[in-house]
């Protein structure tokens, strides 16, 4: 079936995501708006993790699915960076990065599935370990203030984290390209 419980929590995940984006162009508040996109960006983030879990425990999960979910990831990381270059409040030089790692990987799987190779590019727990890492610093800078009551400077930890996700996004990417490498020189000839 094309329209799982899933696979609609996927789809209003990308639809909703504009609205980070949108939150800043409204009249409000600096505080209010902070709050506002970072309360999105953790509802789509926990959707995330929650319609995989659906998936797997409704035993609906799907070719389409499997597709559309890292697609709504990257599209959630991809509008946030964005977002956050915009404000000032991430590097542009990490912004690239990241997102240049999520095109060139993404593009790298597509390849090697193409030629039988998808295995060469499994998700890595390196990935997963970037994922993380960028996941908490990005609603850390839109939030962009002291939390909870006052104990931990969100701006300037998520500073920190976005360049350890920047750095484990290089190092994550040299490790996908390293195992796709014989494939790669076997197909470029």
């Amino acid at each position: 079936m094309f329209l799982t419980l899933p696979t609609i929590l996927t789809l209003t995940r990308i639809a909703a995501i504009p609205l980070i984006v949108v939150v800043f162009y409204l009249p409000l508040p600096e505080s209010t708006a902070n709050q506002t996109a970072t309360w999105l960006f953790a509802i789509f983030a926990i959707t995330d993790w929650f319609d995989g879990f659906l998936a797997r425990r409704l035993n609906q999960t799907s070719a389409f699915g499997a597709f559309l979910d890292p697609v709504a990831d990257k599209i959630l990381v991809c509008a946030s960076m964005l977002v956050l270059v915009y404000l000032k409040r991430t590097d542009m030089f990490v912004a690239l990065i990241i997102i240049g790692r999520e095109l060139a990987i993404s593009a790298l799987r597509e390849w090697m599935a193409q030629i039988g190779a998808s295995r060469s590019v499994a998700v890595h727990m390196l990935g997963k370990v970037k994922t993380t890492v960028q996941m908490v610093a990005i609603p850390f800078l839109l939030y962009k203030g002291w939390w909870p009551f006052g104990l931990l400077d969100t701006y300037r930890w998520g500073q920190v984290l976005m360049w350890i996700a920047a750095g484990l996004a290089i190092w994550s990417m040299l490790h996908y390209l390293r195992h796709a490498w014989p494939e790669i020189r076997r197909h470029a000839r």
